[in-house]
Parts: C-alpha cells; structure tokens; sequence
C-alpha cells in the first residue's frame, strides 16, 4: 500500500498492441462467456432454446488456450517417499518468503516460515535480509528445543542458497539435526 492509501498495480502489455489485428468468431466468444464450456455443450444449449440470443456456433474453432491450460497437471508425488512426523519436531519444514515491494513497519522485506509436521504449529519471523535466515534458525532451533523439552531432528527446505550454506550443514551436523533439501516450488 501506498502513503495515498491505494495498492500499486502493474500491468504487462503486449508490445505494438495498436498494430494487432485479432478476430474472434461468436463461438470463441460465447465459449469463453461460458466458462470455457465445450462446443458441443453450447451447441446443444442454442438447439434447446436454454439460452435466448446465442447466436449459431460453429462445432471447431481452432485451440483455446485457456482450455490448454487448465488441463494441464502434474503427476502425484509418489505415496511411498511420503512420511509424517509421529512426535513434536521430528520434522520440521522451513521456507523464505519475499522480497515484498512494500516494507513492514519494521522495514522488513522477507519472513521465513518454521512448521512442524505433527502438529502443524507455524512460528514466523520477519528478517530485513535473507543472509539472517541462519541467525534466526538458531535463536528458533534454541527457543523451540527449550520450550518443548524436544529436539529438532529433521529440517526439511527448499535448495534455497541460505539454507545451503557450508557454516548452515556444519551447524546442524554438529546439532545432529537431518537435513532433507527439495525442489524448488514443489509441495
């Protein structure tokens, strides 16, 4: 948000917009007005009198993108390589937001996240930079070990370089805390 009270918006354009010239037939358009309902079904609609003023739609008309899209998907993760924690802090997942365009009250940009498996209990902590991400895992990993009377034995994050730091794996092989690295932007 901005100091006049109103969020900043960015938008992409395409380039040389006023040299495009696109044409989109009625059954494009009456496909997407329906949520990108299939031909036949509009076809079917328009010959049932369901909808007043559908105009005749042509049963192929070319490949929508939006449809393209939409179905697309990912294979299921494996349910084997699957495991939840049985006891408190037996896993612990961790990730780095940010940076966010808009500084908090504090002038912070990023925050990182610690969850543990089990009880899905969420500890955040907001940092002015990611090179504090070690700090704050140790004040974190003290604090909750403390509390709890448990330790950390598992830390589970993304590849993320301020998790892949040589003093980071020295820390927490000399903790005996496990370290489980995943891909990038994967659950």
């Amino acid at each position: 948000m901005t100091k006049s009270i109103s969020f900043p918006l960015s938008l992409n354009y395409e380039k040389n917009i006023s040299l495009m010239a696109r044409e989109e037939g009625d059954s494009c358009l009456w496909h997407k007005r329906h949520g990108h309902l299939n031909y036949n079904n509009i076809t079917l609609l328009s010959q049932k009198n369901m909808v007043f003023g559908l105009p005749t739609i042509e049963k192929k008309h070319g490949v929508c993108e939006g449809c393209l899209l939409g179905k697309h998907h990912r294979q299921p993760f494996p349910k084997e390589g699957a495991r939840r924690a049985k006891e408190i802090l037996e896993l612990v997942h961790t990730d780095v937001c940010g940076p966010m365009n808009t500084l908090s009250h504090a002038q912070n940009r990023y925050f990182i996240l610690f969850i543990d498996d089990l009880t899905r209990m969420t500890w955040v902590y907001f940092m002015r930079q990611k090179s504090e991400v070690f700090v704050i895992f140790k004040k974190f990993k003290a604090f909750i070990e403390k509390q709890s009377g448990m330790s950390i034995k598992v830390l589970r994050s993304d590849r993320g370089k301020e998790y892949t730091s040589n003093e980071f794996d020295k820390f927490c092989e000399e903790e005996g805390v496990e370290r489980q690295l995943t891909v990038g932007y994967t659950p």
